[in-house]
């Protein structure tokens, strides 16, 4: 067990401290624990960051956790456990965020669904550039939204992986598109990633819902 690389960027605690509960809803207490043991942040066993937005959660910590479940679960199982904590995440807490919560206002449930996503999509990215380091960019093609993650925590510190391993970012990006359109789900690729080699990682979100 190595001490976490901390990168000196940081989420709210409690971006930090949803993610802790979404692992531990997923995988039971003890699951939890063990993971932040191999993790080398034993120090949130029973001590979870703060319910505040003060930047204290560091990038590396989430990274670390990423890294932890793909040891203990293997690649697959862990990317499985990591999508469903990254989409409790978000169902959880952030669609209660400003930026969002009038996804739920009359006015905006009416609009086509288009239109739901091109509003959307860079409110979630707005929610992560105004709360924390993460700086979020969205652009709109032909048939997809390009998703980028400027210094994205998920795979900070990370080199050498054969794929993109940001599974975490994906499974809230489902999530988010889920509320933001009303139920639908759509296919999110990440296509560049960190810690491939990549400048950036980047996530293609299908304007088409999933049938």
């Amino acid at each position: 067990m190595s001490p976490v690389q901390k990168a000196g960027l940081y989420y709210p605690n409690k971006f930090g401290l949803i993610t802790i509960k979404s692992l531990e809803e997923v995988m039971g207490k003890n699951g939890l624990n063990a993971i932040l043991n191999l993790a080398g942040m034993n120090n949130y066993i029973d001590n979870y960051p703060a319910d505040n937005l003060d930047k204290g959660f560091d990038f590396g910590e989430l990274s670390a956790m990423g890294t932890a479940l793909e040891e203990m679960y293997g690649p697959r199982g862990g990317r499985g456990l990591a999508l469903r904590a990254g989409r409790a995440t978000f169902s959880d807490a952030l669609k209660n965020f400003g930026a969002l919560a009038g996804a739920a206002d009359l006015a905006f449930v009416v609009l086509p669904l288009q239109a739901k996503l091109k509003i959307g999509i860079p409110a979630v990215a707005k929610i992560f550039s105004q709360l924390s380091d993460q700086h979020s960019t969205v652009e709109e093609k032909d048939t997809e939204f390009i998703y980028t993650i400027h210094k994205c925590p998920c795979c900070w510190g990370r080199k050498n992986a054969d794929k993109p391993v940001c599974y975490l970012a994906t499974g809230l990006l489902q999530e988010a598109l889920k509320w933001v359109s009303g139920g639908n789900e759509f296919r999110v690729n990440e296509s560049k990633c960190v810690a491939v080699g990549d400048a950036v990682c980047e996530f293609v979100i299908q304007k088409e819902p999933i049938a």
